[in-house]
């Protein structure tokens, strides 16, 4: 089973940007180490968009990221602050709701 991970990433400073990733890239392993296959988009994208130079938005990565969750069974939104606010997790939730993916949350 495939799951994805969902966390806010979008931020105007990217020591925080920089901060989301890290902790996202620490929960991934976490999940990994309870045997789950994870997809973190956070983790494959952030070093492919600074070394690219892309956008960091969420409308720039939507459709990557659909693709991506049309593979999944489940969704782990990982409660960072900012994700109830998050343009991104928003819409990553929508999607797995259209997708008839399951969603769990889990706290920091």
């Amino acid at each position: 089973m495939i799951v994805y991970l969902a966390v806010p990433y979008s931020h105007p400073d990217p020591k925080i940007r920089e901060e989301r990733f890290k902790l996202v890239n620490k929960k991934a392993a976490e999940l990994i180490n309870e045997g789950y296959h994870v997809f973190s988009p956070i983790s494959h994208s952030h070093p492919i968009a600074l070394e690219g130079d892309l956008p960091k938005s969420w409308d720039f990565w939507s459709e990557y990221d659909r693709a991506f969750l049309k593979c999944c069974e489940k969704m782990f939104v990982y409660k960072l602050p900012g994700w109830d606010v998050s343009v991104g997790v928003k819409g990553e939730i929508e999607i797995a709701e259209e997708l008839g993916i399951e969603i769990i949350y889990l706290e920091v």
